[in-house]
């Protein structure tokens, strides 16, 4: 016995239009509420010093960074290759005579990497040499 007569519906039409908008505003919410940080291009594990000081925000300061792994040598986020060094150096000393070398060398580097990073400073006619190091915590 029926009592309510069946009409003889259609399925339903899915609107792929509708969709691929709420699909580009979800989109596009995430690019804009997404945070973006300063990522290092060379992750170091600087050497610990219970004498290090805070290092004066110096504009004259050129800081080289020397890496555990190859490539070693890194200019800012640019690298250099050993060849280069010397190079690149007398450069930026032609470009500004009273500049200041500062070493940031991984707790791993190896040391004839640092050692040859310093010889051409030198070659190059750096007059200032300074290493970068982290507080230790403990004493």
């Amino acid at each position: 016995m029926r009592f309510l007569l069946r009409k003889n519906r259609k399925p339903p039409t899915v609107i792929i239009v509708a969709l691929i908008d709420v699909l580009m505003v979800v989109l596009i919410f995430m690019v804009v509420s997404t945070t973006f940080t300063n990522q290092a291009a060379v992750k170091l594990v600087l050497p610990e010093s219970s004498q290090a000081k805070a290092a004066p925000a110096v504009n004259d300061s050129l800081i080289v960074t020397v890496a555990k792994e190859p490539p070693h040598f890194f200019f800012g986020t640019s690298e250099a290759a050993a060849a280069d060094l010397e190079a690149e150096l007398k450069q930026r000393i032609a470009d500004n005579p009273e500049l200041e070398l500062s070493i940031r060398a991984d707790t791993g580097a190896p040391w004839g990497k640092i050692i040859k990073l310093m010889d051409a400073a030198k070659a190059a006619g750096v007059t200032s040499v300074k290493a970068l190091t982290e507080e230790s915590s403990g004493k």
